[in-house]
């Protein structure tokens, strides 16, 4: 009996361990398998305690693991702190904070990258999605008004027969859609309330129209870009929450007003932005930053903010007639005169694309930490390389300095540029060694290099966990190119 009491309270003591903050289990190396078997479908987000996005992540995080909880929901949420778990956060390929991954099933070998927003609501609508049917069946009018209402964004498909294409079509489209919740049905009293006579689609939100009602064909392609079109504001404020839907989002075009919201015309150009965005509706994202600076990186010839204007301004741009406006600092005298050469916008094309030389470059921002760790090492490549008559070592501020031919979104990023006049470039993808780099170029780009776009790990987000904090900027869900205008 003394022992069956003893193995009782051991079992007990264990499950202890996984202990919970505000419903968020928290995990170390020592207990993650036995979360994982206790609560098979757990969304992890692995922080650092420093990181202001994490900080910023905690309420909405507490909110979502009570909104399932309320559900009576088994989903639960738990959090690693990555910089005290590092063997953990190593074996799941933590390179940023937050980074958030999905373990269904009690599957540790293959977790799911967490992809949508950082709201309460786009946490749980995203789970949901991962676990339950793409489309909540509603069969009753509370049911519909209940997804309305607890939501700013929902679309309910109506079809009287839900075996029909169109209903097909409509299952797939929401399928494909993390972020926002749909639903189905067949209800007459549904239609009724809602005003709908026949087969449709209707987007609800809170905001602007109100809602919007698809009136193409019933496809999986068209429904995605109604939905697309329709589930953001017409003017979006830049936020922490909304930053992820903006880079994450299939609208890569986006023209930024900056403007301070405590300005005594904020309404006034406020109603002129969103009164010209109408026109642009899923082709360019309206978005403005309270903030006193003005920059852009398209300039318009006038700096008067009208609809008129800034009508022709993305008529411009959208027809092709618009040139970027790039920063580059001047060219330093003695650029060429280090063992590492300097590069800025105004000489960077001339050196790397000369057909004679093969050119390796780190593009780098003064305040990322990364960055200065390499440097010792870069410098001392450049001095290997110093009196190579084809092997050129460079870096540039890409803070500072803008090239339309190459495009930057982490910081150390290097590409290399070999000789001939191809304008070809390479991703540099291995270890951030003397060795490393040394193989790289001895072998012309090949030994730890892919073409640029095929792999390119190091563009997926700032590749500084820091940075994250440091810069307040969101990249780790970048969805590719942007176009700020």
């Amino acid at each position: 009996m003394f022992k069956f009491v003893l193995l009782c309270t051991l079992a007990v003591a264990s499950r202890a361990d996984i202990g919970e903050e505000d419903g968020v289990l928290v995990l170390k190396k020592s207990n993650f398998e036995e979360a994982l078997k206790a609560h098979p479908n757990i969304l992890v987000e692995f922080y650092a305690p420093w990181c202001g996005h994490c900080k910023a992540l905690v309420p909405e995080y507490a909110k979502a693991a009570s909104m399932l909880k309320a559900d009576g929901s088994e989903i639960r949420l738990a959090k690693v702190d990555a910089t005290e778990e590092a063997d953990l956060a190593q074996e799941y390929g933590v390179r940023g904070y937050p980074t958030i991954k999905f373990f269904k099933g009690g599957d540790k070998e293959s977790p799911k990258e967490y992809s949508a927003g950082r709201q309460a609501d786009d946490i749980v609508n995203w789970l949901k999605k991962r676990t339950g049917p793409a489309a909540t069946t509603l069969g009753e009018v509370a049911q519909a008004e209940s997804m309305i209402a607890e939501n700013e964004v929902a679309v309910i498909g109506f079809f009287k027969d839900a075996e029909s294409e169109g209903a097909t079509a409509f299952l797939k489209a929401a399928e494909a859609v993390d972020d926002v919740p749909f639903g189905i049905t067949s209800n007459e009293a549904v239609f009724s309330k809602f005003e709908v006579s026949k087969d449709g689609v209707v987007l609800f939100k809170k905001f602007d129209e109100g809602r919007n009602t698809f009136d193409g064909e019933l496809s999986k392609t068209d429904l995605l870009a109604f939905i697309k079109a329709n589930q953001l504001p017409l003017v979006i404020e830049f936020t922490e929450q909304t930053a992820p839907k903006i880079f994450g989002g299939e609208i890569k075009s986006h023209i930024l007003m900056f403007v301070p919201k405590a300005a005594d015309d904020f309404n006034d150009k406020m109603a002129e932005f969103k009164k010209a965005s109408e026109g642009f509706k899923g082709k360019i994202l309206f978005i403005f930053i309270d903030s006193e600076e003005e920059m852009t990186k398209y300039r318009p010839e006038s700096e008067a903010i009208t609809a008129d204007n800034i009508i022709a301004f993305c008529t411009l741009f959208t027809e092709g007639k618009l040139k970027p406006h790039l920063m580059s600092q001047d060219i330093p005298e003695d650029w060429d005169k280090n063992p590492v050469r300097v590069l800025v916008g105004k000489n960077f094309e001339e050196v790397v694309f000369d057909p004679k030389k093969n050119v390796f470059v780190e593009f780098y921002a003064p305040w990322c930490g990364h960055c200065k760790q390499l440097d010792p090492i870069w410098t001392k490549l450049g001095e290997k390389y110093q009196d190579s008559a084809d092997i050129v070592v460079a870096k540039m501020d890409s803070t500072a300095n803008e090239i339309e031919t190459v495009k930057v979104h982490s910081f150390p990023t290097l590409k290399f540029f070999p000789a001939g006049d191809e304008h070809k470039v390479v991703d540099y993808n291995g270890e951030r060694t003397l060795e490393g780099f040394t193989k790289f170029l001895e072998s012309g780009g090949k030994d730890g290099g892919a073409p640029a776009g095929e792999e390119g790990e190091e563009d997926e987000g700032i590749d500084d966990m820091e940075d994250l904090d440091e810069q307040d900027s969101d990249s780790d869900g970048d969805g590719g190119d942007h176009d700020e205008l």
